[in-house]
């Protein structure tokens, strides 16, 4: 299953660990997904979605409908 939130689209992002002696290894920094059941009132239905937990936080705020809305704007959904 791949690391991308399905609103969002945030994925996973590559950096280093740096140690004291300022050794640089490679590492991955994984988004915070979440697996959520929604209620979509149009449609009267549940969805169930892979999101980060700021896209959480984000759909309580907007809904669901203003968040696809801007998702097919930016080219994700």
């Amino acid at each position: 299953m791949s690391k991308v939130c399905q609103l969002t689209g945030k994925t996973v992002q590559y950096g280093h660990n740096v140690s004291h002696a300022n050794n640089k290894t490679n590492r991955r920094f994984l988004p915070n997904l979440q697996k959520k059941r929604i209620w979509i009132a149009e449609e009267k239905r549940f969805v169930t979605l892979r999101i980060s937990t700021r896209a959480l936080r984000t759909l309580d705020k907007k809904g669901y409908t203003a968040m696809v809305k801007e998702s097919e704007a930016k080219g994700i959904f």
